[in-house]
């Protein structure tokens, strides 16, 4: 029986796999803290944060080198990246050039009608969503000046102004957000932006603060809204590690019945050049099987050795393909190679162990010779397949080239 009202209706726009809005389970975001320029540190973060609960992740894209960091990090991460742009606009032409599956745009910093609309063009020939949003603490002057202040009015209308830009060039592909960290200036603004646009809306709580007092104000005025059947995709902002917005999130998601519970949190790295295995369908027979064992853990299915067990080291328990094998780990910690056609059943044993007997007990209990081999066979893939199969590098080529013309 469904017991809250029904959500509202709206468009639906996709980042990458993941649907928002028209009917699509609400989806949970969070915000790397790394340094985007940091490519491995990113990376781990951005599957912490998958593994946590989250859905689609944002990245910073301030400068430069953190859009090459992007050209590296999009074709290897597990879920969608969102590039923040913040006051250059040359960096959202470089973030789509880097391949990122959304832009995010503050109407507040980002004020010339010429630029927006450039920007909105290029998003749209790409097929690259855009999110307006709105922040009561940088609203522009005039905006600011008119309402006589933060307002629901003024947050609404600064959206209105920029979604205006955007029909200008034919975009449409917009979600939205007018975040403020007053929790009833923020609900008060979403029920009217739900009143005003029929796009998707992104709910949050601006600088909510350091739990617990952060978690308490962020479920407030998300939770207020979702009762009421508005909102499309969330994100907890915390000063605190990212992982707990997005558990938050997706606690709150199933506390509300918007989500299924699951005992299960299985991750899967996108296919690259140097797979070599069919990824998707190892990540399902291995999630099927742990299903019907209804095991608490959190496990990786990662498509190559190379990068797979330190991009994953967040997982309790995973498994990376190469050379016909089947590369076992514990936290980024090879503990066992097996044959490639045992990997699902090696994974699911090893997933039973790990919950009976703990993690101190099965990393003792690794085989001697195991991280040898591996390294072994990721140094032969390395000469096999090369340092880039995703291209990346010619991608930061096309930014460099365009950030210097």
């Amino acid at each position: 029986m469904d017991l809250l009202p029904p959500r509202r209706a709206t468009r639906q726009i996709r980042l990458g796999e993941v649907a928002v809005g028209g009917g699509a389970p609400v989806s949970v975001q969070s915000m790397t803290t790394t340094r985007t320029a940091d490519v491995e540190g990113t990376l781990a973060q951005v599957y912490a944060l998958a593994a946590a609960g989250a859905d689609i992740v944002r990245c910073t894209c301030n400068e430069e080198p953190a859009a090459e960091g992007l050209a590296r990090i999009v074709p290897r991460s597990p879920v969608p990246i969102v590039a923040d742009i913040h006051f250059h606009h040359e960096m959202a032409y470089a973030a789509l050039e880097a391949g990122v599956q959304g832009l995010r745009l503050n109407p507040g910093n980002l004020r010339k009608e010429s630029e927006i609309k450039q920007i909105a063009a290029e998003a749209g020939d790409r097929g690259v969503p855009i999110r307006i949003g709105v922040n009561a603490g940088s609203l522009h002057p005039d905006i600011y000046k008119k309402h006589g202040g933060a307002t629901p009015e003024a947050l609404v209308e600064s959206a209105r102004i920029e979604l205006g830009y955007f029909e200008d060039v034919g975009f449409e592909d917009v979600k939205i957000s007018v975040k403020a960290s007053s929790v009833p200036l923020m609900i008060a603004a979403y029920r009217l932006a739900a009143d005003t646009f029929d796009h998707p809306l992104h709910l949050g709580v601006t600088e909510a603060g350091p739990p617990p007092a952060g978690l308490l104000k962020g479920t407030a005025g998300i939770g207020t809204l979702l009762a009421e059947g508005i909102g499309d995709t969330i994100r907890y902002s915390l000063t605190a590690d990212p992982v707990e917005e997005a558990r938050a999130g997706r606690r709150l998601l199933e506390t509300l019945g918007l989500r299924e519970r699951k005992g299960l949190d299985l991750i899967a790295c996108p296919s690259c050049g140097r797979a070599q295995v069919d990824v998707i369908a190892v990540a399902k027979a291995a999630e099927a099987a742990l299903e019907d064992r209804n095991l608490p853990v959190q496990v990786a299915v990662m498509g190559c050795v190379v990068n797979g067990p330190g991009e994953a080291r967040s997982a309790d328990l995973g498994i990376a393909a190469g050379r016909h094998k089947g590369h076992l780990f514990i936290q980024g910690k090879i503990v066992r190679v097996v044959p490639e056609e045992a990997m699902v059943d090696e994974l699911v044993a090893e997933a039973e162990k790990l919950v009976a007997e703990g993690v101190a007990a099965r990393l003792a209990a690794a085989d001697a010779g195991a991280e040898a081999e591996a390294e072994a066979d990721r140094r032969a893939l390395l000469d096999e397949k090369g340092a880039d199969p995703n291209a990346s590098e010619a991608k930061i080529d096309r930014i460099r080239r365009r950030q210097h013309q």
